[in-house]
């Protein structure tokens, strides 16, 4: 299957010197002379990797990158820039917007076609190891579930025939089971993140904590939590479902990692061109050591503690808030508790 290449670029000549070899080496080539065309264009037809110049009337490729990487449905697309410029401060505000390499003009053919055939290879590896990871998850559910059926079963009709050895192993079972559970469901949310489109509408952030405290509600008993939500929180556009999980894991790693008892801090703040909401906890805090490896799949937050994890919460808010176009971080200092948040661009 043919990959597409989007270029970006407002002089005839260069966007005919490309089309033209990315033709003859079987790619499918979408044009567009400048940023807004291209968005336009974008939201229509999704190209495997952008092309992009730098400098072009309207918006500039820096602009348009931006905008991409800041739209939940095109913020995986690959944009390599083509540019004259060999200011390294240029390339390294590319790569901080998002970019993910970059191609000097004049454009030697076939360092450029290297330089895409990778980024495309990786892209689409991506997109089957993100789907084979959803259909492995998905295809779990069921034995898992017939597993905790067949337990649970055993446990209730032949308790009296189990001696105390055997109850202690049908208990086993059970909670790796539902462990289990968790993790595939927590699998499944991954994928769907990095895939599934959304339509974006008004939030009512404390509607949305609210309904985060309402699922932990057992949680929140059992640690005897302390949940101190600011009045004022912000409005924001967003999609709700994602956010709920976001509050659900920032929450349920304060109430777990927090003092006893816990005592936890909601709230957001906001300047000219920025929104951060954060969660305060009481705990222990973290080191620079710890706090650089927090969002990385499977690591667990407290490595020593009794708390059971599989590690994907973190990484799960990390996916979901950069796939809405924002940002994720942690301040921590050790015998002064964490402060975990996101924030995103503010719009009018």
């Amino acid at each position: 299957m043919q990959s597409t290449i989007l270029i970006v670029d407002d002089v005839p000549e260069n966007i005919s010197t490309l089309f033209h070899f990315l033709d003859i080496n079987n790619f499918e080539v979408l044009v567009a002379r400048d940023g807004e065309s291209a968005l336009e264009l974008i939201e229509y037809q999704r190209p495997d990797l952008i092309l992009l110049d730098v400098m072009m009337p309207g918006i500039d490729g820096f602009e348009t990158c931006r905008r991409l990487k800041t739209n939940s449905n095109t913020k995986e697309i690959p944009v390599i820039f083509m540019t004259a410029l060999s200011d390294t401060l240029d390339k390294v505000k590319g790569f901080e917007i998002g970019a993910v390499d970059y191609i000097t003009k004049p454009i030697q053919q076939e360092e450029a076609l290297a330089r895409i055939n990778t980024h495309v290879t990786i892209y689409k590896l991506k997109q089957q190891l993100e789907a084979f990871s959803y259909t492995v998850a998905h295809d779990l559910k069921n034995p898992i579930h017939d597993v905790i059926s067949m337990s649970d079963l055993l446990k209730t009709l032949y308790s009296d025939d189990l001696n105390i050895q055997g109850k202690e192993c049908v208990e086993h079972i059970l909670r790796s089971s539902y462990k289990m559970v968790d993790i595939i469901n927590a699998l499944l949310l991954l994928a769907n993140v990095s895939t599934q489109g959304v339509n974006l509408t008004s939030v009512d952030m404390k509607e949305v904590i609210s309904s985060a405290e309402q699922r932990l509600a057992t949680m929140i008993e059992q640690y005897n939590a302390k949940i101190f939500i600011q009045t004022d929180l912000p409005q924001i556009i967003s999609y709700v479902p994602w956010l709920e999980e976001v509050w659900v894991n920032y929450l349920s790693n304060a109430i777990k990692y927090g003092g006893t008892p816990a005592c936890v801090e909601i709230g957001a703040s906001q300047e000219a061109e920025t929104i951060c909401f954060w969660i305060r906890d009481n705990g222990l805090g973290l080191d620079k050591q710890a706090m650089a490896k927090l969002f990385t799949p499977f690591t667990r937050l407290h490595q020593t503690s009794v708390e059971e994890g599989h590690g994907l919460g973190l990484s799960i808010v990390q996916r979901i808030i950069e796939k809405l176009g924002g940002e994720v971080g942690v301040e921590s200092e050790i015998g002064k508790g964490s402060r975990f948040y996101f924030t995103f661009q503010y719009k009018n």
